[in-house]
């Protein structure tokens, strides 16, 4: 019997479907009660098997029709309403992670990030600063500004085998999480860290997270327009 997660192992049984021409683009896959009954499984196993499908673009739902084998997307994807780790986005799409780190320092907090963390003027802060790539070409800059209060060891991470996400969920479990989503013009450097060319859109992902009633985190996403994309998926 497998060790796997019992969701995992549905998504592994969808995936295979899939990857072996069973179901092909635009084929409808099994329902939900199905899968249900064939894994012994409660329905939100199933779920989240699938809710994670649709997030990594290998499926999507159509309201009151069901769920379909989705065409690969040339660009990268991320779930809008969610907070997923990129390193395992980027590997579950069958490409390799990496990282640079730009900056990670300890800093007292201005004006603008006392008021974004809800601290005193000159509170300590972490701040890190980390390009991401998929397949050695950067997909997205992460500005990260976090309360030392709340995770006293952020600061002595090491950022290229973990990424700040990753350490956070585990340290500071997230409870609430708040999302601005704009189109920018990049400067000179910001296009030239993402590998972007003139005139290129830049989208911005403003992103702040709670663990209880702590507010933990407040982070500015950066990525090319043109390889990457962010989803929202909500079933009426």
């Amino acid at each position: 019997m497998s060790s796997e997660p019992l969701y995992i192992q549905i998504k592994r049984f969808i995936e295979n479907n899939i990857e072996n021409g069973h179901w092909a683009v635009g084929h409808q896959i099994t329902t939900e009660m199905e899968l249900t009954k064939q894994f012994s499984v409660s329905r939100m196993t199933v779920n989240k098997a699938i809710r994670d499908l649709v997030g990594e673009g290998k499926l999507e739902r159509k309201p009151r029709l069901g769920t379909f084998v989705k065409a690969p997307s040339t660009k990268a994807e991320s779930p809008l309403l969610d907070t997923r780790n990129i390193a395992e986005e980027v590997q579950q799409r069958g490409k390799m992670y990496s990282s640079q780190v730009i900056q990670h320092a300890s800093i007292n907090a201005d004006q603008e990030i006392a008021i974004k963390l809800g601290i005193m003027l000159d509170s300590p802060v972490f701040y890190s600063e980390i390009l991401h790539k998929e397949d050695e070409q950067p997909i997205q800059l992460e500005c990260r500004w976090v309360n030392a209060k709340y995770a006293p060891n952020y600061h002595q991470q090491d950022f290229t085998t973990v990424t700040p996400n990753e350490y956070l969920s585990k340290n500071c479990p997230m409870s609430a999480v708040e999302h601005t989503v704009e189109a920018i013009t990049c400067d000179a450097n910001l296009a030239s860290l993402l590998g972007m060319g003139a005139h290129e859109p830049c989208l911005l992902l403003h992103r702040r997270t709670w663990s209880g009633d702590k507010l933990i985190s407040s982070a500015l996403l950066y990525h090319p327009g043109s390889r990457y994309q962010l989803s929202s998926k909500i079933t009426l």
